[in-house]
């Protein structure tokens, strides 16, 4: 699987080990930045995440700043993402079972890097279960 991920400088450090940790389990990773720890603007990375997503250049993004919520905030700007924010195991499920969210949002300040790479194989690893959930993913795409 092709997957995108990008961070700002809060985030870096978790992107670095999560990086490697997906390419251990075989996965084409492509890094939208930043690439160091110098101070700069979360909205340019997580555009450009959210334009791979939403031209099917891969096929899920994750992004990581301090909290998420910006990150958050900036990729769902895209019709096409449904970016999540997940701090927990539940929201991982969740966000992939009833929402498909494409886009992993993580809070490097709010969480380990052992809880990460938890919370990004349980969203890697649940299917959306459509039914009732796809109706509503419509109305997302319908909504202009």
């Amino acid at each position: 699987m092709k997957v995108g991920i990008g961070s700002d400088h809060r985030g870096f450090k978790l992107k670095q080990a999560l990086i490697a940790y997906l390419e251990e389990k075989e996965y084409s990773v492509i890094d939208f930045g930043t690439y160091s720890e110098q101070s700069c603007d979360y909205p340019e990375f997580a555009f450009k995440v959210a334009h791979a997503v939403e031209n099917k250049e891969i096929v899920r993004g994750i992004l990581i700043c301090n909290t998420g919520i910006g990150m958050s905030m900036s990729a769902n700007k895209k019709k096409a993402v449904r970016a999540a924010n997940c701090f927990s195991h539940e929201l991982a499920r969740y966000s992939r079972e009833h929402n498909d969210a494409n886009v992993l949002i993580l809070g490097a300040g709010y969480i380990k890097e052992e809880m990460a790479r938890q919370i990004v194989d349980i969203w890697f690893n649940t299917e959306f279960e459509g039914g009732r959930h796809l109706r509503r993913l419509e109305m997302f795409s319908e909504y202009t």
